[in-house]
């Protein structure tokens, strides 16, 4: 049976596909005038927007304070700032010498202590037995130490009347050197069995803090113990250790070779500062992996205002510069021209000034070059992005962002004065 063919309209299949990209075109030139739409009204600086609290016409007719301050002389300190480590003056683990049961630890956790204090007992019982024992054997060997040299003398008496051989005399003369020699050795078996005795008392090598303990009195202590019996620190006065770019070393170490006390303070996390210390030493070699060089500070740290591996940090004062034109760090700005700062003219207009900046020293920044003294600097609330219009200072006017940027003024135009 011979299958029945269905006819293809190929003109129908072209229209249909010329349809679908017609609608495909109409929606793509919707959208893109959607989207141009969308732009154009993000970019309008006064669209729905400005209607809106918070919105970015919202602060169109806000005025912004203005105030002019002249640049002053002064002197600002060149400082560096690192962080530093809190480092213990002296800090050692306190073992014990001996071996024994440990009887007890007098001392409280965290207490201060001075040099020579009982930091621990160990139980003396075994070492005042054999320091008995070697007094005993001292005593012993003195005795016949004493017999011999009086039997030296009777036959050295003896042998003048010929009454007696040499080598009897000779025998006891030997005989009363190998005394002699055993007292020697009982006298220092004896000092050492009382220096072993005081061994059992452990006390504080230098004054400082004691920590936490790490035995308990009952338990059996080592000369070996890798802990030992506490940890002891001396932080009256107290290190920082800090490290700075070597291209420092230039201005710090002819000050501190020469003996001058470069003051350095601690900071904390907050900026606050803490101590005051002066520069104690300066490494002997730059280290090659970072380019620092490592200084040590001391504080006298009466106020435990510091503890060991704290981290702080450390602000060295290098030098004064004295005569530095200073102006105050808020009315410096960043932007396309760079760093600059406002200027209030001698016919009360304002212009930008581009300067260059030296260190600052708390509010105040030194100029390098830009500004002078005489100067007044426009500081407050500004628009970095285009430059101001002319105003007056000590009064308010609306922000520029509201207003279009005014017209680039020609050379031989004078700028007006505007009147309150």
């Amino acid at each position: 049976m011979t299958p029945d063919f269905v006819p293809h309209d190929s003109n129908a299949g072209a229209g249909q596909a010329r349809e679908a990209r017609r609608q495909r075109l109409i929606l793509a030139a919707v959208g893109a005038a959607v989207l141009v739409a969308v732009i154009a009204w993000a970019m309008k600086p006064g669209g729905q927007s400005a209607g809106r609290p918070g919105g970015r016409g919202a602060d169109a007719g806000r005025p912004i304070p203005v105030r002019a301050v002249a640049a002053s002389t002064g002197s600002v300190d060149i400082t560096v700032d690192a962080l530093g480590t809190v480092t213990a003056l002296k800090t050692a683990t306190i073992h014990s010498r001996v071996d024994g049961p440990l009887l007890q630890v007098p001392f409280r956790e965290g207490q201060r202590v001075k040099a020579g204090d009982l930091l621990a007992q160990i139980d003396p019982s075994t070492f005042q037995a054999a320091l008995n024992q070697a007094e005993g054997q001292l005593a012993k060997d003195e005795a016949q130490l004493a017999g011999a040299r009086v039997d030296l003398d009777r036959y050295t008496g003896l042998l003048a009347k010929d009454s007696i051989a040499r080598q009897t005399v000779d025998a006891q003369r030997f005989t009363v050197q190998q005394l002699e020699g055993a007292v020697r050795s009982d006298k220092a078996a004896a000092e050492n069995a009382r220096l072993q005795l005081t061994f059992t008392r452990v006390s504080a090598p230098f004054a400082g803090r004691v920590g936490l303990r790490q035995v308990d009195p009952g338990n059996m202590v080592h000369a070996a113990d890798a802990n030992g019996l506490v940890v002891l620190t001396q932080t009256h006065p107290i290190y920082v250790v800090f490290a700075v770019p070597s291209e420092h070393l230039a201005q710090i170490y002819p000050h501190w070779s020469r003996g001058d006390a470069l003051p350095v303070q601690a900071l904390d996390r907050d900026g606050k500062v803490v101590a005051q210390g002066t520069l104690a030493a300066v490494d002997n070699q730059i280290d090659t992996s970072t380019g620092t060089i490592k200084l040590k500070a001391q504080f006298d740290n009466t106020d435990d205002a510091l503890f060991p591996d704290q981290f702080v940090t450390a602000r060295l004062k290098m030098h004064t510069v004295s005569g530095a034109t200073l102006v105050p760090s808020a009315s410096v700005q960043r932007g396309a021209p760079g760093t600059f700062v406002y200027v209030v003219n001698a016919d009360s207009t304002v212009s930008l000034r581009k300067l260059t900046l030296g260190p600052a020293s708390g509010d105040l920044v030194s100029v390098q070059d830009g500004v002078r003294q005489a100067a007044r600097r426009r500081s407050g609330r500004v628009d970095r992005r285009q430059h101001p219009r002319r105003r007056r200072p000590g009064h308010t006017h609306p922000d520029p962002r509201s207003a279009p940027a005014p017209a680039p003024r020609r050379r031989d135009e004078r700028p007006q004065r505007m009147t309150p």
